[in-house]
């Protein structure tokens, strides 16, 4: 028995995806850019004190060090808990990596975002500590308050 061949006209069209997925990436890579990375560095444990002076800044801090103070005392520092009394070996290392980097850790920004129910001698201690390694700059957090 012979085979025939149908033929009926009409030919397979084949889509070149190449531009989707050019464009596919060029959506991922200016999404990366403009997202906000300093949300990234909140925690949910930590409940900031609202005031009627804390207004965000307009400043953007580059590479900033943040510290959270929990209202048990404790410092999550990059996802850890340490206690007030030990931060001071993680800020060495950290001024020890910047300094390998060619940066000044005086010019490194500390952001300090404290529990509202955190002592306030906590605070200041974590301060005196960040000073004794280096750090001069530092950005304390609140919560905005729009009341009156």
């Amino acid at each position: 028995m012979a085979r025939r061949s149908v033929s009926s006209g009409a030919s397979t069209t084949e889509i070149d995806m190449t531009p989707m997925i050019d464009m596919t990436f060029q959506l991922i890579t200016f999404f990366m850019f403009v997202m906000n990375f300093s949300e990234a560095e909140q925690d949910e444990r930590i409940r900031l004190p609202l005031s009627q002076l804390a207004k965000p800044s307009d400043r953007v801090v580059e590479k900033p060090l943040t510290l959270q103070l929990t209202s048990a005392g404790a410092v999550i520092y990059a996802g850890e808990l340490v206690s007030v009394r030990d931060i001071g070996g993680y800020l060495e290392r950290e001024k020890a990596v910047m300094l390998d980097a060619g940066r000044e850790p005086s010019a490194a920004t500390v952001i300090i975002r404290a529990d509202g129910r955190a002592k306030t001698g906590e605070v200041q201690e974590i301060i005196r500590t960040c000073q004794e390694k280096g750090f001069e700059k530092f950005a304390l957090r609140a919560q905005y308050d729009e009341g009156g």
